[in-house]
């Protein structure tokens, strides 16, 4: 058994147990309360609309376990509320940040199957193995998903979303080291509501969207939403045999890669599609106004082509087990456009040459190029209000997901590297809150969380650019549980001077269960040669001299069948002050801290390589003012950050064996920022949104574990921050115009976003250490739409990306680890689409 090293801090308070009370308090309270036919009004905690004074309006916030407006609340936070999301024609939450500061959320590419890269203030993840944590916590309804993987969540039905910024340790909990993304969807009211929503655009896109809210018994009320999305694909991946036929092009020679698609018809397929359904349904029974009970189900199938690629660069692999032809060499004849690809659906049977073990079978592998997720989950959030001064909140939920995909990483017909990919996973949390509302001058929140969780992680690798034949199964099983207390308080020192901590204690464990079997379901000998002779879970002597080494007292152990544990507990804490200089100026500070949790090497390829690794830990100052100026027709709010960062989770590709990809504690470091955000509503009619941030990064140090001396690409003191910009704006305009009578309003927008250049990684070229970049970009979206008199029908035309640029995502370069190819995923071209909404 690998056991990993425990992390200590200090410890406080014992878990809270105590939720089957609040249930039957509640019930108490139903059968004491009289009951009535009108439904009462939803509490309601939106990131308002501008009232009819055309001043900025309102926005309400929970960050801080009770209502709050924005502008109270001493925290970095990005309120969004649905009418501005309709307004920026955003649909999914990947969209949404490109209007936050310091705020990274990227779909990632078909390697990593239909999940997400998200970071904040450059803290985050961008692996969807379960071996890794987040980094950034996000939340739906109070309730944390634990993965990035089905992470692209639509914002179906939200009544608004909020990204806190900084460590959220006590605030949010788990793995929200460098933040917190919070959806909140509406509320059922039984006001009998609701809208339907048809979309048509470029490339066959197809919307429906539609809610409904209605009245099921006195005191009992439902609402229903769902979305139905379609859309052809933007990455056209071409047959290359037919595109250059054998022979008679300089780039197929005879003898070369044979076509499989018929001469004029060579695209195998659109990647990059989209196919996305979903339902919500939400029962919300409020018998009195002391008790409230919201029970929320979802469900999502999202089936599409995978992530849209191209090969950007290319290092020579000329190798008889993975040329795609004799004669044929893995090279930059294989970069095929802007937006094409030559991927296959799978790497054929063959003969291993050598010249390690020749003359093994290889098996044919084959896939799709579709990814398919499928995730349903149940939560119930229960609210009592014992008295005047206590309430109690009990947040229940269960989640599961299964997920496949496939993908050709070297986006060709050379067989460098297939796999074949399924996840599932289920999970469950409870969340107790006990709040105090103690006088006029202190709000008290203390509750306990629970959290249990286990995926199994079911992968097919067919890996030829390596020095011994690789197909192998890894069916690896991952369990994960976490438990803390956390307690929080505000109080008003005097009038206008406010102070707001907390604390919280969190204990987890992970355990990781390895297994690299043959297709055949017996022990992979190249991977694990003690698991292969001596059977699965085997640690004892090596009585056989499995491993080669001459003797046989060594101890050995097998991979398959062992377990990698963690186990760790800390302490974070929050404190901050905030004054109110006047009405319309706040100035605060505060420091907090935050944890990202710790782990194993999830792909090592020998016993050697499962390597663990430690929490990495944050610790944030911050200070900042929010203020409502000009008579609120104008909105600044302020924020400067200084981040200590300790143990960060650095990757490396090299390790006690090459190839490898672990992570190291690696490194210590610090992140320096600002970050502002404005809300104008100069005249009437005229809104104006944009907000900016600065990001910088120092390794403080950095051990010499980061970079192994056969690794001489690993990561370097001078190195900026990966996957972060260090500039980044945007800005928003609207303005409505009234058409006079009954003929409504036209209101056109334009929204503009920047981010500067993304640091990816260094790299090892001509035998120089160089450092590689995605390009910084510009984008612009329009939209246009025309509202009704009563404003309950609307109709617009959106064109997104509408100077058609061409900029990328993301990127995946294992050039450096042997495989040879770079690829990335280009955003998507200029769309349009035409919207029509009816609300009744």
């Amino acid at each position: 058994m690998v056991r990993f090293t425990r992390f200590h801090t200090l410890s406080a308070g014992l878990l809270l147990s105590c939720s089957p009370l609040a249930f039957a308090g509640a019930a108490s309270a139903q059968d004491t309360q009289t009951q009535t036919a009108q439904p009462p009004a939803a509490p309601q905690t939106p990131a308002a609309a501008a009232p009819s004074d055309n001043s900025v309006g309102e926005i309400v916030v929970t960050a801080q376990f009770r209502s709050q407006r924005l502008q109270d609340t001493p925290l970095a936070i990005t309120a969004v509320s649905s009418a501005l999301l309709d307004a920026r024609s955003q649909t999914n939450i990947t969209e949404i940040t490109n209007q936050a500061p310091n705020v990274e959320i990227r779909p990632q590419g078909a390697s990593f199957g239909p999940s997400v890269t998200a970071s904040i203030r450059g803290v985050g993840q961008n692996d969807f193995n379960p071996a890794f944590e987040p980094g950034v916590g996000i939340y739906v309804d109070d309730v944390y998903f634990p993965q990035l993987t089905g992470a692209i969540f639509d914002l179906l039905d939200l009544d608004r979303v909020e990204i806190l910024r900084g460590p959220q340790g006590t605030l949010a909990g788990r793995n929200s080291e460098g933040g917190a993304i919070k959806m909140y969807s509406k509320k059922a009211t039984g006001d009998g509501g609701g809208y339907v929503e048809a979309t048509y655009g470029a490339r066959q896109r197809i919307g429906l969207r539609a809610s409904a809210d209605f009245t099921i018994a006195p005191n009992l009320f439902a609402r229903i939403a769902g979305v139905y999305k379609r859309q052809d694909g933007y990455i056209d991946d071409i047959d290359f045999g037919c595109a250059h036929p054998a022979g008679s092009d300089p780039l197929n020679p005879a003898g070369g890669v044979v076509a499989i698609r018929p001469v004029g018809s060579c695209r195998i397929d659109k990647l990059g599609g989209i196919g996305y359904e979903a339902l919500r349904g939400t029962v919300r029974f409020a018998p009195s106004d002391n008790f409230e009970l919201n029970v929320i189900g979802n469900y999502t199938h999202d089936e599409h082509t995978i992530a849209g690629e191209v090969l950007s660069k290319v290092a020579v692999v000329d190798s008889p087990n993975s040329n795609a032809a004799p004669g044929v060499p893995y090279d930059a004849r294989f970069i095929c456009g802007k937006f094409c690809n030559y991927g296959t659906t799978g790497q054929p049977a063959a003969i291993w040459a050598g010249p390690v073990a020749p003359g093994v079978p290889l098996l044919a592998t084959a896939g799709t190029n579709n990814s398919r997720y499928d995730g349903w989950g149940v939560s119930g959030n229960a609210h009592w209000q014992l008295s005047d001064m206590f309430s109690v909140d009990n947040i229940l939920a269960y989640q599961h997901f299964n997920t496949t995909f496939d993908a050709d990483d070297d986006l060709s017909p050379a067989s460098l590297g297939y796999g074949l990919n399924k996840l599932t996973n289920w999970n469950w949390s409870e969340e107790l809150r006990l709040n105090a509302k103690i006088g006029d001058t202190v709000n008290a929140t203390v509750g306990g969380y629970y959290f249990k969780q286990s995926t199994t992680y079911n992968s097919y690798q067919d890996l030829r650019y390596v020095v011994i034949p690789l197909q192998f199964i890894q069916p690896d099983v991952i369990t994960a549980n976490s438990k803390a207390v956390f307690g929080n308080i505000g109080w008003e020192i005097v009038h206008n001077l406010n102070l707001n901590a907390g604390i919280r204690y969190t204990k987890e464990a992970k355990d990781y269960h390895y297994f690299r079997l043959n297709p055949d379901g017996t022990v992979n000998p190249f991977l694990d040669p003690i698991g292969a002779v001596y059977g699965i879970g085997y640690d004892g002597p090596d009585t056989l001299d499995a491993n080669g080494d001459g003797s046989t007292t060594d101890i050995v152990q097998a991979l398959s069948g062992a377990v990698a544990q963690y186990k760790g507990h800390r302490v974070d804490y929050r404190v901050s002050l905030d004054y109110r200089l006047s009405p319309e100026l706040l100035v605060y500070a505060s420091v907090a801290t935050g944890f990202k949790g710790g782990g194993t090497n999830p792909r090592p390829f020998n016993i050697g390589q499962v390597i663990s690794f430690d929490p990495e830990t944050l610790t944030s100052y911050e200070t900042g003012f929010k203020s409502d100026l000009l008579d609120r027709r104008l909105r600044l709010n302020v924020s400067a950050f200084y981040s200590d960062y300790k143990k960060i989770q650095i990757p490396v590709l090299s390790c006690p064996d090459t190839p490898c990809a672990a992570r190291l504690n690696a490194g210590n470091g610090h992140y320096k920022g600002l970050e502002a955000e404005l809300t104008a509503r100069p005249v009437d009619g005229l809104s104006i949104d944009a907000s900016a941030s600065y990001i910088d990064f120092k390794y403080t140090s950095l051990l010499p574990a980061a970079a192994y001396p056969t690794n001489p690409a690993g990561a370097a003191k001078d190195d900026p921050p990966a996957g972060v910009p260090k500039w980044k704006w945007s800005a928003g305009v609207q303005y409505e115009v009234p058409l006079g009578g009954d003929f409504g309003s036209l209101t056109p927008r334009i929204d503009v976003s920047y981010q500067g250049k993304v640091f990816v990684g260094p790299l090892i070229v001509d035998n120089a250490r160089t450092l590689t970049f995605l390009p910084a970009y510009t984008f612009a979206n329009a939209r246009l739409t025309w509202k009704n008199a009563t404003d309950d029908l609307e109709a617009s035309l959106e064109v997104t990306n509408f100077t058609n640029k061409y900029y990328i995502l993301t990127n995946f370069d294992l050039r450096g680890a042997g495989e040879g190819f770079d690829k990335v995923q280009p955003a998507r071209p200029r769309e349009w689409a035409i919207t029509i909404k009816k609300k009744f």
